[in-house]
């Protein structure tokens, strides 16, 4: 927990992707609001998020956002006692949108400024809910740009165990969707077709889980349903091959987070991106806990995907802890995730 826990409403703004969000967090009565825009409608006949027109909504959308954010706090900006906002890893174009309209507000109202990791905004995400995992924890990151198996020491100490040395799990997810024809964004489409697959009907395989390490890789699966994939595939064969592929995915993460349970010794696993809220993923590694005796932790879905509210309380457990080194404005598409350090400290 952050030294001055006391600290007053924290606004966070996250324009990474294709979500604009702004949310308030305060560190004695919590969360105080969240509110989000999905640009899904804007990018599905694209099959994918284009750049330039995410960045254009975000300009569109922001300012309405936080409006709606102060007045569901029922705070003026005056009241805020600081401004957070995604710096990186993202869309550079989008990320500067948020960044540049962070740092007018804080400007205006003479607050500190803080620049959050989005993937650290996931990390610390189950820090919203009731029950908190407490430091050190495993934490399996799932989402569409990153498979991560990461040991979480505390704020800013973290060390990446595994990754993915090809596609990223959501990625794989979208991916095998669109070859069995769903639409944009695929992941969801594919787990609500899984349901009425019959298990075991197709046999996919569970990459690198043959060998030692804690490393992912993922392109192959989507090249053996690929393979598997009849030409003219029935409703029912689409879907036995959407619950084998979803099978193999689920399997190869619980063997894994098994794996990093064992070496590192923790009792704490937390699941945070947009994959943690698939609900087959979640069964079996509350198998893997229950049969180790770990805690499990997940954010609620609506914050395992993008959003302000995790950005807000990673902004606000950094500014509660220590003041940021320095106020100055940056955004980075690249943003190696070990390279943070703790509150009060200046990034590699």
């Amino acid at each position: 927990m952050p030294h001055n826990s006391g600290l007053m409403p924290v606004l966070a703004l996250e324009t990474s992707c294709d979500e604009t969000a702004v949310a308030i967090y305060d560190g004695e009565r919590g969360l105080l609001s969240h509110t989000l825009h999905s640009q899904i409608r804007l990018h599905a006949q694209y099959g994918g998020v284009v750049p330039e027109l995410a960045s254009r909504d975000h300009v569109r959308r922001v300012n309405g956002l936080i409006r709606i954010a102060l007045e569901q706090a029922g705070l003026g900006a005056a009241d805020l006692s600081g401004v957070a906002y995604t710096a990186g890893p993202g869309l550079i174009g989008a990320l500067m949108v948020g960044a540049s309209v962070a740092a007018g507000l804080a400007l205006a109202q003479g607050l500190p400024l803080v620049a959050v990791h989005h993937m650290e905004g996931h990390l610390l995400a189950p820090m919203l809910e009731p029950e908190r995992p407490v430091f050190p924890f495993l934490a399996l990151l799932v989402s569409g740009g990153h498979t991560l198996l990461v040991s979480v020491e505390g704020i800013g100490r973290y060390r990446v165990l595994g990754e993915s040395l090809d596609d990223a799990v959501g990625e794989a997810f979208d991916k095998t969707a669109k070859l069995l024809g769903l639409p944009y964004p695929g992941g969801p489409h594919l787990a609500r077709l899984a349901e009425a697959g019959q298990p075991g009907r197709y046999r996919f395989p569970r990459p690198m889980t043959d060998r030692p390490g804690l490393d992912f890789s993922f392109s192959g699966l989507k090249t053996a349903v690929a393979t598997a994939l009849p030409v003219d595939a029935d409703d029912q064969q689409r879907a036995d091959i959407a619950r084998s592929f979803e099978d193999a995915v689920t399997e190869t993460l619980a063997i894994k987070c098994d794996r990093a349970l064992e070496a590192t010794g923790y009792r704490g696993l937390v699941v945070a991106g947009g994959v943690g809220a698939n609900r087959r993923l979640r069964a079996r590694l509350a198998d893997l806990a229950t049969r180790r005796g770990v805690g499990l932790y997940f954010p609620r879905p609506e914050f395992c995907t993008d959003n302000a509210a995790m950005i807000a309380y990673a902004g606000w457990a950094r500014l509660a802890d220590a003041r940021p080194a320095d106020g100055r404005l940056f955004t980075t598409a690249r943003w190696p995730l070990e390279s943070l350090q703790p509150p009060g400290t200046r990034a590699a």
